[in-house]
């Protein structure tokens, strides 16, 4: 009995266009280029960070830029004992809700630790910039305990 003849034809997925930011997250990204930290004001007043270009609730357009802390709060978090390959740091660290000085909703980002024992619900902590900025969530690297 034959094998039928199988037909394969070589095939790259590829994506021929690129995004905008927009003028909501871009101010965001361009923000944290100049390491500052800015949320937007939703309809009912509360601080968004990272700002978003609609209220969650009300679908409203959003544009009331607010300059926020760069020192927050933990509002909860889970400890990263091992980390894997795609985690932001290769030391053990926790992933956290931060919420920041003048906000009113928390953002997540990661905060360095020597252990799990350092870390609380309710401790402050501050923004680490990288080294060289770009207008990228990484400008951000990570958060330390005040």
């Amino acid at each position: 009995m034959s094998q039928p003849e199988i037909l394969n034809q070589a095939f790259e997925l590829g994506y021929t266009y690129t995004r905008s930011t927009g003028p909501v997250v871009g101010r965001f990204l361009t923000e944290l280029r100049d390491r500052n930290i800015v949320g937007i004001k939703a309809s009912d007043g509360r601080v968004v960070v990272p700002p978003m270009e609609y209220d969650p609730d009300t679908a409203e357009e959003l544009s009331e830029f607010v300059s926020v802390g760069q020192e927050g709060e933990i509002v909860t978090w889970a400890w990263i004992k091992e980390p894997r390959e795609a985690h932001p740091s290769e030391q053990p660290f926790a992933w956290a809700m931060i919420k920041l000085d003048g906000a009113d909703v928390p953002m997540i980002h990661w905060v360095r630790a020597d252990g799990e024992s350092e870390v609380s619900t309710g401790a402050r902590v501050r923004a680490v910039w990288a080294d060289e900025t770009i207008g990228f969530m990484t400008d951000i690297n990570g958060f330390e305990l005040v």
